[in-house]
């Protein structure tokens, strides 16, 4: 179950537990309760899995329409997982699996003409031609909390984070990164649902992006949340980042910052904890 607001335990990190006699594969889950806990982090994390059997995510919710992902929060935050397809897949049809429901003029439309996202529908075409769409490797794609045993379907993993929460893990991105590497931490124009896959230059390197930055999204989430998603390379670098005493999880800033904010960084209700008032 999800932990509640204000306490930290291991069981934020998956909503399930370990069924019997389910061994861990060679690429398993890394260790995330020093970095959960270090962070204060309250929120599960969620997992974006492309994966052939969603039973092991079970219980599963399904989108209603063209439902928005972030909807699943108080799902999420219950140990559910939404499980998305051809069939069902919410708002994510386009880019998370290729379904296109409305022509490329509508959708031109709607994002121009409803939403105001571009100065024109030139522009706004443009950019829905650029567009990079996800390529399911399965039919289920499945958005809840980390189940471990099923790591090797991993995709993606997001934080749902606070500003103090959001700038020790920016820093904490670039602790292994290497000048002539992809750049690790990245800030992107699109769509809640592409900000989970689509933005990064790849899945399969080490590379953060900072999310839930759709304010037509965001909505259905806390208004202190922001999203930070990482690849599993990334989530990986993370965890040896936060295992390592001399990283900057563990100097005397991180002390400072929780010292400033009342002995905490999580959030709190109302908004972050200890905030200054001026």
């Amino acid at each position: 179950m999800w932990a509640s607001r204000g306490s930290v335990a291991t069981v934020v990190l998956c909503a399930c537990t370990r069924a019997e006699g389910v061994s861990m594969s060679s690429d398993s889950q890394p260790e995330l309760s020093p970095l959960v806990n270090g962070l204060a982090i309250t929120e599960p994390v969620i997992g974006f899995y492309d994966a052939p059997d969603p039973a092991p995510f079970a219980p599963l919710v399904e989108p209603r329409g063209r439902e928005c992902i972030f909807r699943s929060l108080k799902a999420w935050r219950e140990g559910k997982t939404l499980h998305l397809t051809k069939e069902k897949h919410g708002c994510g049809a386009r880019h998370l699996l290729g379904v296109d429901e409305r022509s490329r003029e509508e959708m031109i439309d709607f994002l121009w003409g409803e939403e105001g996202l571009r100065a024109t529908p030139e522009l706004m075409g443009e950019w829905l031609d650029s567009a990079v769409r996800y390529q399911p490797l399965h039919e289920h794609l499945l958005i809840g909390p980390l189940v471990p045993w099923q790591y090797r379907y991993l995709r993606t993993a997001t934080f749902f984070v606070n500003p103090d929460q959001l700038s020790v893990l920016a820093v904490g991105a670039t602790y292994f990164h290497k000048l002539s590497d992809p750049p690790p931490l990245v800030s992107r124009f699109g769509s809640g649902c592409m900000q989970l896959t689509t933005l990064f230059d790849s899945l399969d390197i080490a590379q953060a992006l900072i999310g839930a930055t759709d304010h037509a999204a965001r909505g259905y989430l806390e208004p202190w949340m922001l999203a930070f998603t990482v690849t599993k390379p990334m989530l990986e670098r993370l965890s040896r980042w936060a295992a390592d005493p001399r990283s900057s999880l563990h100097s005397r800033f991180m002390e400072s910052l929780v010292r400033a904010r009342g002995g905490s960084i999580g959030p709190r209700e109302g908004g972050i904890a200890g905030a200054v008032s001026s």
